[in-house]
């Protein structure tokens, strides 16, 4: 029975790396997907790190000469040109408007609360960054003069701050780089379902569609060794995509300079064991699933259709594990259950061993239960010839 399941592995795989294109396509996730993490988390990191001055318009500035050189040093200017966002949108002076009141002076001199307006579309989302960082530097220059305010009194300024709140971060360089690399792990499992989509499809569907498939099921082999071997073929195809993206993701993640966020990323060779040894029992639904699926469409575009809506799944899952998000409840279930054990472990804390444990059974539970039912469909002429 082994040996037989292995022969139709082989020749699954031989047909398969046949067709170059199709493998790329489900390859080109594995490589290029950790290339563009690593483009978006250099992005990302040069703008946390040098923030573009953001030019704004500010009527009677001669009234406020202080303040506007005060936001000037934080690089918040005031002209007729156009500045930049955080995220490098284009905006136009007259975007944000800062009103200052024409008794403005004669207010901070008495020591009484001087007016200023801000104007701004608070819905426009390209705005909203921006407008926080000004009203920022507004409470902070505006807590500086009530400062000074009191010294001028003869108060000081500790007075009107009964609680002084220091907060001590227990956070080492390797959980904040968890952070970022437990979002990581979101991608990295993402590749588990989309490297062996196009084989599931083309083994199934597009074998149906070339009448190979009813050829195959009449020759002296069981069932359910087609199936399995269908199964182990798109597995296969599954763990290099999950390989590669790892293999992407170590080399690309050490060309972003982490260290101006004060932490490092490094993927351990101890992280890619772990994740290979959890990816499996995912890679084993995936391909039990996608073969169903493809199975039950009755063509190949229909398969993909199908299988593009039920993917949305298990990235729904993975998500709610990374941001977070995730109830109780979900922690025990396929994706996000093995995902959450993942990012305590990049986090160094201990790996919650019954969860992982638990959601990998249950994983191979619906593999089982998919592959079953698919050694069942295909005894039934609907499925075979597509009626």
């Amino acid at each position: 029975m082994i040996s037989n399941i292995m022969t139709m592995v082989r020749k699954e795989l031989i047909d398969a790396a046949r067709d170059k294109r199709s493998v790329m396509a489900g390859l080109y996730y594995a490589i290029g997907t950790p290339l563009m993490m690593c483009g978006m988390f250099m992005l990302l990191i040069g703008q946390m790190t040098s923030p573009e001055d953001l030019n704004i318009k500010i009527e009677n500035s001669d009234n406020a000469p202080d303040l506007v050189k005060y936001l000037s040093s934080k690089g918040i200017t005031h002209g007729d040109s156009q500045s930049t966002n955080d995220k490098g949108d284009q905006l136009d002076v007259k975007d944000i408007r800062l009103v200052i009141s024409d008794d403005y002076a004669a207010q901070m001199a008495k020591g009484l609360s001087a007016e200023i307006t801000l104007i701004a579309d608070n819905s426009n989302e390209k705005l909203q960054k921006s407008i926080r960082r000004l009203e920022r530097n507004l409470q902070t220059y505006s807590a500086e003069m009530g400062s000074l305010r009191l010294i001028a009194r003869g108060i000081d300024p500790r007075v009107v701050q009964p609680i002084k709140v220091n907060v001590e971060d227990e956070a080492t360089a390797d959980s904040k780089g968890g952070v970022i690399l437990g979002v990581a792990t979101m991608t990295m499992i993402y590749a588990v379902f989309i490297s062996g989509m196009n084989l599931a499809i083309d083994t199934s569907a597009g074998e149906r569609e070339r009448n190979s498939l009813a050829l195959l099921l009449s020759h002296p082999v069981s069932t359910r060794n087609i199936v399995l071997a269908k199964v182990f073929s798109v597995t296969v195809f599954a763990m290099i995509g999950l390989l590669l993206t790892l293999i992407m993701s170590k080399i690309s993640y050490a060309f972003v300079p982490w260290q101006e966020l004060g932490f490092t990323v490094t993927i351990s060779t101890e992280f890619i064991l772990l994740m290979l040894l959890i990816g499996l029992p995912i890679a084993l639904m995936a391909a039990s699933l996608q073969l169903f699926v493809s199975f039950m469409a009755k063509s190949f575009k229909e398969a993909q259709s199908y299988l593009t809506l039920v993917l949305i799944v298990p990235m729904m899952l993975s998500m709610a594990a990374s941001y977070n998000i995730a109830p109780d409840t979900l922690q025990w279930l396929p994706v996000s259950g093995q995902q959450q054990a993942l990012i305590a472990f990049i986090k160094g804390r201990e790996i919650p061993m019954l969860q992982l444990l638990l959601s990998s059974v249950t994983t191979l539970i619906i593999a089982i239960g998919l592959t079953l039912g698919m050694e069942k469909s295909l005894k039934s002429e609907k499925i075979v010839f597509g009626l």
